[in-house]
């Protein structure tokens, strides 16, 4: 459910239903407790709920922190294995350079046909979080078979020829870590800790009782506004490959691999 949200609807819909359908509930409540309660108003249990309030506070926002940065780690993570690995293929492209022109244009091939299912084939199944080791694995295979099957003639060709073997198996390995980071979500624990956390705290706000409703509808739409947009970061960032602030697959359009991308 939250892969078709991210896919199908954009950042800013996204906050205005989480960040002002949460204020919007914590308001609706706070003046419901209220109206049930009006004794709530002269605030004479401030101190106990000020003091529930600050510890409860402080916890979920640790809690919240260390997720967000975790997310966001994560995320960076991501975008740099990304750009590894399309900097290998580009720089294997570049190796090529030394190899004779039929072999040059075999690895440009085998190359071409690699950048083209990441980006047409396994981007698709990354975003809707089903990665597949399978679906370009013989893409891939053919690289190694170019490269297998060709013999350096000369020292310069062994140099640049071992450059290229080194970047292929670099590719192999960011491709794992890619493909990876693709099925990983925020664990269950940690979901019920920032998401409940919520429905325990902005409760606790409606109790803090002030003579002015404006300035108590205030102080509740502020706390929930924070939370609620804080939720929202949680949500977007949780799948990396998913979302208007997922990581994108130009670099494997961009430098050396615009030529395999051209009409």
């Amino acid at each position: 459910m939250s892969l078709w949200l991210l896919n199908h609807f954009s950042t800013f819909t996204l906050a205005v239903v989480t960040v002002g359908g949460t204020v919007a509930v914590a308001v609706a409540g706070s003046v419901l407790l209220r109206r049930r309660y009006p004794s709530l108003a002269r605030g004479e249990h401030n101190d106990m709920v000020g003091v529930t309030l600050g510890m409860f506070g402080a916890i979920y926002g640790i809690i919240l922190a260390f997720v967000i940065v975790t997310l966001w780690t994560q995320l960076d993570s991501t975008q740099t294995v990304v750009a590894s690995e399309a900097t290998d293929v580009a720089l294997i492209a570049r190796d090529a350079a030394a190899f004779p022109p039929p072999t040059r244009a075999e690895v440009d091939a085998a190359l071409s046909g690699y950048v083209h299912s990441v980006v047409d084939h396994q981007w698709p199944r990354m975003r809707a979080g089903k990665p597949s080791y399978e679906a370009n694995a013989g893409k891939l295979q053919a690289v190694y078979d170019v490269l297998q099957a060709y013999e350096p003639k000369t020292a310069r060709e062994e140099v640049f020829y071992e450059e290229a073997v080194h970047h292929v198996n670099d590719i192999a390995a960011q491709r794992r870590a890619r493909l990876t980071m693709a099925e990983q979500e925020l664990p269950p624990l940690l979901q019920a800790l920032a998401f409940g956390g919520a429905i325990v705290l902005i409760p606790l706000t409606f109790l803090y009782g002030m003579r002015k409703l404006r300035i108590q509808l205030l102080f509740v739409a502020s706390v929930s506004a924070l939370i609620g947009f804080s939720l929202l970061l949680v949500f977007v960032l949780d799948r990396p490959f998913a979302g208007e602030l997922s990581v994108s697959p130009a670099p494997y359009r961009e430098g050396a691999l615009a030529q395999y991308w051209s009409p």
